[in-house]
């Protein structure tokens, strides 16, 4: 056998063999050159808690410090629309966000679903009343979390597929808001706080279990929010704070540190 023939031959051996353990991995569309990328959702998509709001946004508070827009000034792509906004449902992404969805589309992000679940009811809820009201609550929450969220989750997954079919969508979660048997010395009891973050993650398990039934890519934040949460001493998220729309949301360090480095590892 020659040397080149040779060569050659251990080229494609070394190929096969990459492609067999997943080394070798065909480019996604949402991570070629000349990317068309949409940031759908909640406040967690937008921004709220990050500061920096941009002037168009008005009570939508989109951040030029919120995940979407730091990896659009990262990534360069050939188009980016912002349209996530503060207190949205499925219903009203659905509703009043998915415009500048198409079939040249290639990447998409959403938050969506503790708004529907009462999230924010359910934080005032634990903070103003008892502790057996606030269990009460999340319980009630996590029964809509099984119980109506599928089916909104659903409708919503469909709509941006049929606007966007060539596009890969990303799903990203919540944190978990408590490190447990933390610095904190006042405030909720660790009864509450093992609630809430109980219904945290019914609320991401939910959420990826719908996206992998819409064929959608889910991404957790849990991890990269570890060591971070609220009672950390480091925490990456409001408490209750002021102004109040702030409390229980992502800081500016929330998005560099947490939601970006989740969206970036799959987009």
């Amino acid at each position: 056998m020659s040397t080149s023939c040779f060569r050659s031959g251990l080229l494609t051996l070394l190929l096969l063999t990459a492609a067999t353990v997943g080394l070798v991995q065909p480019a996604s569309a949402a991570t070629t050159a000349g990317a068309r990328y949409v940031a759908l959702g909640d406040s967690y998509s937008s921004g709220v808690g990050a500061g920096s709001y941009l002037s168009d946004s008005g009570s939508c508070q989109r951040s030029s410090k919120a995940y979407p827009s730091l990896w659009a000034a990262a990534n360069a792509p050939a188009s980016f629309a912002f349209t996530a906004c503060s207190g949205a449902t499925t219903s009203t992404v659905k509703s009043g966000q998915l415009a500048p969805l198409n079939s040249s589309t290639t990447l998409v992000s959403v938050t969506a679903g503790g708004n529907d679940v009462g999230f924010a009811n359910v934080m005032q809820t634990c903070v103003l009343q008892s502790e057996a009201t606030c269990v009460n609550a999340v319980n009630n929450a996590v029964a809509q979390v099984n119980g109506t969220l599928p089916g909104s989750l659903s409708s919503l997954y469909g709509a941006i597929r049929s606007r966007a079919p060539q596009a890969r969508v990303v799903v990203l979660g919540y944190p978990r808001f408590y490190q447990l048997n933390g610095s904190c010395i006042a405030g909720l009891s660790e009864t509450e706080r093992t609630a809430i973050n109980r219904g945290g993650d019914a609320l991401n398990a939910m959420l990826a279990k719908q996206a992998a039934n819409a064929g959608f890519t889910y991404s957790s934040v849990v991890d990269e929010f570890t060591g971070h949460e609220i009672c950390s001493g480091n925490a990456w998220l409001h408490s209750v704070t002021v102004p109040v729309s702030n409390s229980y949301h992502p800081t500016a360090a929330g998005h560099s540190g947490g939601y970006l480095p989740a969206f970036r590892s799959v987009a």
